[in-house]
């Protein structure tokens, strides 16, 4: 059995029954288990553990921190939340593959701290509450923006489903005047967007730099034509060096920064004259 966090960041945990397991699933089974508690603590009349877990931004800011963490414990069994917990084990598991377990959780722990930090500096000027784990459309959000032409849905792609259940779950938060809602959505949606670019190198916070320097004053460096050149040379190599290394030990071997390379000199290829 590998270990939890074991070299082979994009491949399964373990295995059972011959079938893989990855991180993300045990991220499902733990907020599946809690759906079994919370309907057997509501179903005994304990509903104050459940508050106790709950989040609060009048009790968060008195102190009561651990709400941020255990709001998601609290989950009552629905269709929808079937739902939520499907997209981790689907679409999870297809973001943790390419980019490696430690950034999947990266990006499923920010996914997952963005409401209640939201939601807690809101309840200075207006109190608020929350519950249940809501980060799982976020991640399928992620993996439409990896593989915005895969067929998901009846044919559909990816990346129309997405704008599509994001509109949905906008009009549903807009029609309830559920602004907090809304505003938990568009964060959520809008960081696992901008952290799939990031990753694949798509997004370069490089990019502002000549504005900082003619603002500043200063001239932007300028790129002669023999420097491009040479440019070219070297990412042609790194490119052959990725094949290789995929030829010898599969695509899987390749870490996150190698995959966005290949992506960037495939737009490459894309843009150039004749294609």
């Amino acid at each position: 059995m590998n270990e939890l966090f074991s070299s082979d960041e994009h491949g399964p945990v373990t295995w059972v029954g011959g079938h893989p397991i990855y991180a993300s699933h045990y991220v499902a089974l733990g907020f599946a288990i809690s759906a079994v508690v919370t309907a057997i603590l509501s179903a005994c009349n304990l509903g104050a553990a459940l508050a106790w877990l709950s989040f609060s931004s009048g009790e968060v800011l008195r102190g009561e921190f651990w709400r941020v963490f255990t709001y998601g414990l609290v989950n009552q069994p629905s269709i929808w939340f079937a739902f939520e917990v499907l997209m981790i084990v689907w679409f999870g598991r297809e973001v943790e593959k390419f980019f490696g377990r430690r950034k999947f959780f990266v990006l499923y722990g920010c996914l997952y701290l963005i409401p209640p930090a939201l939601f807690t500096v809101l309840g200075l000027w207006r109190p608020n509450a929350l519950a249940g784990e809501s980060a799982g459309f976020a991640l399928f959000l992620a993996f439409a923006t990896l593989h915005p032409n895969a067929q998901i849905l009846f044919s559909l792609l990816a990346k129309w489903v997405a704008w599509i259940l994001l509109a949905i779950y906008a009009l549903q938060a807009l029609s309830a005047h559920d602004w907090l809602g809304m505003i938990s959505l568009l964060a959520t949606a809008g960081f696992a967007y901008g952290f799939v670019l990031w990753q694949m190198g798509r997004f370069q916070f490089s990019a502002f730099r000549p504005r900082l320097a003619a603002a500043s004053g200063r001239r932007p460096a300028v790129r002669t034509e023999p420097s491009r050149v040479v440019y070219l040379d070297d990412a042609s190599r790194e490119v052959d060096a990725l094949l290789d290394k995929i030829a010898r030990s599969g695509l899987a071997s390749l870490s996150a920064q190698e995959r966005a390379t290949l992506e960037a000199a495939r737009d490459r290829l894309r843009r150039r004259p004749g294609r």
